[in-house]
């Protein structure tokens, strides 16, 4: 029993590389995106060991469910007022009578 707990980390990091290599190898022929299993898993491994971790990961989870307002990035591209009842367009949206 002993034996087998102390190969489980060794043997899980070697497990860990061989599907990070597989993974890199598949990525090059299909040009996929998006997050890789590999740093899912490695996140998880280390929020096991780390409780900042955990907390880091929930906060990112949550973030990324929290909708962006107007106010936080570019000028809106599109106006509406709907006490007047008016659309009003910038003129940086507007391409050769297009909306960009």
């Amino acid at each position: 029993m002993g034996l087998i707990l102390a190969w489980s980390i060794p043997t899980s990091v070697l497990v860990l590389v061989a599907v990070g290599y597989a993974e890199m190898m598949l990525r090059r022929r299909r040009h996929r995106s998006g997050a890789p299993l590999t740093a899912t898993y490695i996140d998880e491994f280390t929020a096991m060991f780390y409780g900042t971790k955990r907390a880091e990961l929930e906060h990112r989870d949550s973030q990324s469910m929290m909708r962006d307002e107007d106010a936080q990035g570019a000028r809106a591209r599109v106006g509406i007022d709907l006490d007047t009842g008016t659309v009003v367009l910038n003129p940086s949206s507007v391409d050769d009578g297009k909306l960009s």
